[in-house]
């Protein structure tokens, strides 16, 4: 999710195990094209490694999708996941490289639909009333609107991929309730934060089983270690504040690394 709109207002898994799902036994040896869809969060915004030549997609060498080619040896991958890639911007400009011979997908979409950016300058700088006001807005998008906007996305990875396993990712709940930050936003913010995006990994799973999609939850790996938490992967508010509220490399390769993999398969 492209958290740089608040300007306005403001190790990975051992490569044996990665190479095991696919029946591989060496470094020569390659699964099914691999493609990487999605937003921030599959990009790795947040992680470092971006490289140059993404530009402002900014892809990152330490993303769960390149970690995951880097162990399981694909047949081919391209990684078209950009910042702040809204349902619509996936559709006109990430599919390309889908075919017949893609073997798997993954994505991670629907936070920017959801405005969680606005969100998140919202609550950051208003009172709990204003911030939970908000946040139900946003629900209420991710009740009426999103569902409809991932099946769009969906139907036409199916019919650009009909071989592939897809694998939809959701999001990591933001703030360890009860934890202890120095300067971090309130309880009543936190829970209502927290509750949004509880509410979107559960539209996004029920649209993904709808098209039989696999679904890779990461709110329980990332217990623990959300922001106020004692050690966190993920970013509070940085400077500059591209990052804020994105995983760090660690979460990219404990958190959402072992939950690709695992469903991968």
């Amino acid at each position: 999710m492209r958290i740089t709109r608040l300007v306005a207002t403001l190790s990975a898994l051992p490569l044996i195990a990665a190479l095991s799902l696919w029946g591989t036994s060496g470094a020569g040896a390659a699964g099914p094209g691999y493609v990487a869809l999605g937003d921030s969060y599959s990009a790795g915004v947040g992680a470092g490694g971006t490289t140059a030549a993404s530009g402002e997609c900014r892809r990152s060498t330490r993303a769960y999708p390149e970690l995951w080619a880097a162990a399981a040896a694909p047949a081919s991958f391209a990684f078209t996941a950009c910042d702040g890639a809204t349902t619509v911007d996936v559709l006109n400009g990430q599919l390309g490289a889908l075919g017949s011979a893609t073997g798997l997908v993954s994505i991670t979409v629907g936070g920017d639909d959801a405005g969680f950016a606005q969100v998140m300058a919202t609550c950051a700088l208003s009172a709990d009333l204003l911030c939970v006001q908000r946040v139900d807005r946003a629900r209420g998008f991710v009740r009426d609107s999103l569902p409809g906007l991932l099946d769009t996305v969906y139907s036409a990875i199916r019919a650009r991929a009909p071989h592939a396993r897809v694998v939809v990712l959701g999001y990591p709940r933001f703030y360890q309730r009860g934890g202890g930050c120095l300067a971090g936003l309130g309880e009543a913010k936190r829970t209502a934060i927290d509750g949004g995006i509880d509410q979107l990994d559960s539209v996004i799973a029920d649209r993904a089983a709808a098209h039989g999609f696999a679904f890779g939850d990461v709110r329980g790996v990332f217990a623990a270690h959300e922001i106020c938490g004692q050690d966190p992967w993920l970013h509070s508010v940085t400077l500059p504040v591209g990052d804020s509220y994105h995983p760090t490399a660690v979460g990219q390769s404990h958190g959402y690394l072992p939950v690709f993999t695992a469903v991968a398969g």
